[in-house]
């Protein structure tokens, strides 16, 4: 093949109390890439155009995105994979976004997954996703400037993923109940993942760390005894949601309905604006997305959202 044409879905980052360690991929929004082949070992970017199904993706927010591929998130790994694998011929990229920008959506993880799949797929040897994970994380890390994998990894694994920190850490998928249902809402706002990340707190006090931790633990525990109880017991983000709740308008009242619909937990997603929230069953689904929605309208914001099974499926070729 000379080209290929890849899709990388949207996530959900951290999922409340796993912050920079904790992930899912959803149905339905994504990023595509289509990689073409150069005779040349560079790589160019084409390309920057609004996807089919798009999400809210607005044309000034695509004029934005870098063309210069050593500042672009769909390219910046794949000079790594060309300088590392010794190739002899670089890659076009075409990018089709359908996540938007500063969204708290995974969109930087899903572009520089997609750009990573697509190459791979030209690739004489083709990379395991292992090996494809480091590539992907150098692109996320020119967006938000760190090297976390709680968007990538789901985004290229599917499903709900636990990623350390540490490069070349295992990335471990993990069970979820069956009748799981995520809701994500996308209020009208853009806020940077660079710019939410710089409002952090260097420091907690020791009681925030360990009721965080005991909440992770509960969470954990709780998936894997297939718990809806200390799942539901469980989701709570107390260190970083609320220093990032403040910059979102209507997040109580909407986290308030959520809950009063049904949800068994709800929180950000990413670094904001998104939102999302754990829900048992369809039914009760759609009543905690219509309470969210009606609740950030009642704030005087517009907004997109969508019920969605975790995607098990994660990036793939086209």
């Amino acid at each position: 093949m000379r080209s290929a044409l890849a899709f990388a879905p949207a996530t959900i980052g951290n999922v409340a109390v796993g912050f920079d360690l904790l992930g899912c991929a959803l149905e339905g929004a994504g990023d595509r890439v289509r990689a073409t082949l150069l005779e040349r070992p560079v790589v160019e970017v084409s390309d920057v155009l609004r996807a089919p199904r798009a999400l809210g993706v607005a044309d000034a927010a695509l004029a934005r995105i870098p063309r210069d591929p050593r500042k672009n998130t769909a390219a910046v790994g794949l000079f790594a994979m060309i300088r590392e694998l010794r190739l002899k011929r670089g890659f076009r990229l075409r990018i089709e976004k359908g996540i938007p920008l500063g969204s708290g959506m995974g969109g930087s993880a899903a572009s520089s997954v997609a750009a990573a799949v697509a190459a791979n797929a030209l690739l004489p040897r083709p990379l395991s996703k292992d090996q494809l994970l480091r590539y992907a994380l150098l692109g996320e890390s020119a967006a938000s400037g760190s090297m976390h994998a709680d968007n990538v990894a789901p985004c290229l694994y599917g499903g709900l993923t636990l990623a350390p920190c540490e490069e070349g850490g295992e990335v471990v998928r993990l069970p979820y109940p069956r009748d799981l249902v995520c809701v994500l809402v996308h209020p009208h706002l853009e806020l940077a993942t660079r710019d939410m990340r710089r409002i952090l707190k260097p420091t907690v006090k020791l009681r925030d760390h360990v009721r965080q931790q005991s909440r992770l633990a509960g969470f954990l525990s709780g998936l894997y005894d297939k718990s809806w109880d200390r799942i539901g017991a469980s989701l709570e983000d107390v260190l970083i949601e609320p220093q990032r709740a403040p910059k979102i308008r209507g997040f109580a009242a909407a986290k308030r309905a959520a809950l009063a619909a049904g949800a068994a937990g709800f929180s950000i997603s990413g670094s904001g604006p998104s939102v999302f929230a754990w829900v048992r069953g369809k039914a009760r689904a759609a009543k905690v997305l219509r309470a969210t929605r009606a609740a950030f309208s009642a704030a005087g914001l517009d907004s997109e959202g969508w019920t969605s099974p975790v995607s098990a499926a994660g990036a793939r070729v086209l």
